[in-house]
């Protein structure tokens, strides 16, 4: 979708300035937070590219204003509301109204390690040849999608060259509508800085961006 959180090559946003020693957690609230997250998502309710599409739907002013972790609690209870597990009224009166509801799977405390350490892949088997290889010229289609997307608005319309092919993957795209996970090929695709910005960009810097296949069509320049 187009939204404010697609902010990649953006200006006027002012310089980041990171600090080395900012600390993970400014308030105990935001450990909170991450917990219930990861806690709920292994629940099996939603899925990695449906919470995605949670934050990033949120009202533009809300998702500048409010903070990284808000946007993540934000977003939670959308999630808790919308699939039934949770009321409005529940939230606001801090107390549950009803009884509880069984879940599809349950992360123990025990097992957080175990299941932390071993992720969620998210890599298919191939079910067909991929359409472009390393080295090939590809052009980024100018897709403007209503739901979720992993494709950055800067780079659409314009043109790379396939650096490294990663096999297939889920398709976030599909996999936030609920869809099924529909794996396609996913490329590294380079991008010089002048292709993106202009001949402004002097420098020989290159951008290098994750594109799943359908992102992509055969490049028309050298």
């Amino acid at each position: 979708m187009n939204g404010v959180h697609d902010m990649g090559g953006l200006e006027c946003f002012g310089p980041i300035n990171p600090d080395p020693d900012e600390p993970m957690f400014h308030a105990e609230w935001e450990r909170r937070v991450l917990a219930m997250t990861i806690c709920m998502g292994a629940t099996g309710e939603w899925n990695l590219d449906q919470g995605r599409f949670a934050r990033e739907s949120l009202p533009p002013i809300d998702y500048l204003s409010i903070g990284y972790y808000r946007i993540w609690l934000t977003a939670l209870e959308h999630l808790l509301v919308q699939r039934n597990l949770v009321s409005r009224q529940e939230m606001r009166d801090g107390n549950s109204l009803r009884d509880s509801v069984e879940l599809k799977r349950v992360l123990k405390a025990s097992d957080i390690d175990k299941v932390l350490r071993a992720g969620a892949p998210v890599d298919r088997p191939a079910t067909q040849s991929a359409q472009f290889c390393v080295g090939d010229s590809v052009r980024v289609e100018n897709q403007h999608k209503t739901g979720h997307t992993r494709l950055p608005g800067y780079i659409k319309g314009h043109i790379g060259i396939v650096h490294k092919v990663h096999g297939c993957h889920v398709f976030p795209d599909a996999n936030a509508q609920g869809t099924g996970e529909n794996p396609q090929w996913l490329y590294n695709v380079q991008f010089k800085a002048q292709e993106l910005w202009g001949e402004s960009r002097k420098q020989a810097a290159h951008i290098h961006v994750d594109c799943w296949e359908s992102y992509l069509s055969a490049g028309l320049r050298s």
